[in-house]
């Protein structure tokens, strides 16, 4: 498998298959604003807090997490242009990002009670990651944790019978999501995933990790981009991360591959606990919700 493989998958999966009519909402204007800001040379923080005072909602979320117990201010932050100035032009995006996810692709299922705050704790698991190991974008990681699973609402929202799919999915453990979804519905979150991570523009590799983070044999495909495949074994990490902090069934892929995708990592258990705990604290803190 090649990059250009996934890419042509994913454009015929839109034009021509069972996903031709599903609605995928646009990137909004304030993240494209955003983005431009920040692919400067020189991205200006009085810029980034305009932009984010554009929505008041959005500023108020900024403003939540900035003064959260987690920086440890002494004085609380009492505007955005003071929030980004706590949390650095990095942290602000990648906040905004999940904010604006959110509130562009609604969740309106009960069996996906808690699924944004699961979506921000693998994003945040997979950013800490990535800082710890050194040559691995934490931005771009952070991004494709919030998008791996993007596609399961999105799914819900357009495609007739996925309810009970993913109610099936949830509820059982003999086949992953995506073998379920593929066997009612010719496509999976994926996919689906991977469309949403195109349709915004974002990175390449976000969204050719999107689309293959259930996929585990490109772990030693070389053909596939190092940086795709780094991020694919962190997804799991971090789903698992998230599942030890929720108290959650552990999931079957990580009892599958989860010791490949360690290897994979050069990660080790005592490690996993050391980032276990260390990680505590964001998960318990705002992070945006």
């Amino acid at each position: 498998m090649r990059v250009a493989d996934i890419d042509r998958e994913i454009e015929t999966a839109r034009a021509e298959g069972p996903l031709k009519d599903i609605v995928i909402q646009p990137c909004p204007a304030l993240l494209s604003d955003l983005r431009v800001e920040v692919n400067r040379e020189d991205p200006e923080p009085a810029t980034i807090a305009r932009i984010a005072s554009r929505d008041v909602a959005m500023a108020a979320a900024l403003i939540k997490v900035a003064n959260s117990p987690i920086y440890a201010r002494s004085r609380p932050a009492a505007t955005v242009a003071e929030a980004v100035a706590l949390l650095g032009i990095s942290q602000t995006v990648s906040i905004l990002t999940g904010f604006l996810l959110r509130e562009t692709i609604r969740v309106k299922s009960p069996l996906l009670e808690h699924f944004w705050e699961t979506s921000t704790r693998r994003a945040y698991a997979m950013g800490y990651i990535a800082r710890q190991m050194y040559g691995v974008n934490a931005d771009i990681a952070h991004t494709c944790g919030l998008f791996c699973n993007v596609g399961i609402p999105v799914m819900l929202q357009g495609i007739k019978g996925y309810e009970a799919t993913l109610a099936h999915a949830l509820a059982q453990t003999e086949k992953t999501g995506t073998e379920l979804e593929n066997d009612a519905h010719r496509t999976d979150h994926a996919v689906v995933g991977a469309i949403v991570a195109k349709t915004w523009r974002l990175s390449p590799n976000v969204a050719h990790a999107v689309r293959l983070h259930h996929d585990f044999t490109v772990l030693k495909d070389d053909n596939i981009p190092s940086t795709v495949r780094t991020l694919v074994a962190m997804a799991l990490l971090a789903e698992h991360l998230v599942a030890l902090h929720e108290g959650a069934q552990e999931n079957r892929e990580w009892e599958l591959h989860g010791a490949e995708c360690l290897t994979f990592l050069h990660v080790s258990g005592e490690e996993i606990q050391h980032w276990s705990d260390a990680l505590h604290e964001q998960f318990t803190g705002p992070a945006g919700f």
